[in-house]
């Protein structure tokens, strides 16, 4: 009876510290909102109410747990394919474990990038776009291009999936840019999802996953709220129609190799030694 009396202390406990963390969040979130106006408590607790349901699903269900595994299994082969072209130019280094950082998780962007190239000339990209973030807009009250973005940037990474739209990022507006970059950098790629089971159990390495995305669509919607037709929409259909296959191909290759370059340069600029002897 004790022990009954106990565990029912602290669901209470747990239950009190969830609802004074939201309040607090919510309430931080608000005081540097850039449009308090235009903040709709609809959206917000369709959310709410949404994580709940996933944070039960993918904690208590084993259906969600192996929807994950097999997803992130998918693109640990993806990988698998990038890391022989890494192993055919560097002769097998990173089999060795030397140059890890560039060659075990920068050199996979290029072919990341090539394979976004792909499903963008074959027109496959604009309809997960456009299903995905239709199916996503209708809960979160965002617009089809940013709820797409929290996704593919689960799915590809964070520096891999603004490759995706690289020929539009001009037409985005600040707004939808804060936007897109926030959601990106709430989440981590399936690709090392796997590191993370290694270390946790990995069902709360998928609940952390999905639930984070759902968490950033409530403090985004307000911080930067928005109203449906208030930005333009963005389609990607058109991009590359003047190109032939392998030029597409070829430029997709070069902007991932730069996108590595880039953040190997910040590796090296921001890095600092340990000074402990």
């Amino acid at each position: 009876m004790a022990a009954l009396l106990t565990c029912e202390k602290n669901n209470m406990t747990a239950f009190f510290h969830f609802l004074l963390a939201l309040a607090v969040i919510l309430a931080l979130a608000w005081l540097v909102s850039y449009d308090r106006q235009k903040i709709r408590i609809r959206y917000i607790l369709q959310l709410i109410i949404i994580e709940i349901a996933l944070a039960f699903f993918f904690l208590h269900a084993e259906s969600g747990l192996w929807l994950v595994k097999n997803i992130s299994g998918f693109f640990a082969s993806l990988l698998g394919f990038a890391a022989e072209g890494t192993n055919f130019v560097f002769g097998g280094m990173s089999e060795k474990g030397l140059a890890f950082i560039f060659l075990g998780v920068l050199c996979p962007i290029v072919f990341i990038s090539a394979l976004i190239g792909i499903l963008q000339h074959w027109r496959i990209l604009p309809i997960f776009i456009r299903v995905i973030g239709t199916l996503l807009s209708k809960v979160n009250g965002m617009g089809k291009l940013e709820s797409f973005n929290a996704v593919s940037s689960l799915i590809l990474g964070q520096s891999e999936n603004f490759i995706a739209y690289k020929g539009v990022l001009g037409d985005l507006s600040s707004r939808r840019l804060f936007t897109m970059a926030a959601t990106a950098m709430s989440t981590v790629s399936l690709s090392i999802v796997g590191a993370y089971m290694t270390m946790l159990d990995a069902k709360y390495v998928v609940a952390a996953l999905i639930l984070n995305m759902f968490s950033t669509f409530i403090v985004l919607s307000v911080i930067n709220p928005t109203r449906p037709g208030s930005e333009q929409e963005i389609k990607l259909e058109k991009l590359h129609e003047s190109q032939s296959f392998f030029e597409m191909l070829g430029e997709y290759i070069l902007a991932g190799f730069k996108v590595a370059m880039i953040i190997l340069a910040m590796l090296i600029g921001f890095y600092r030694p340990d000074q402990r002897h």
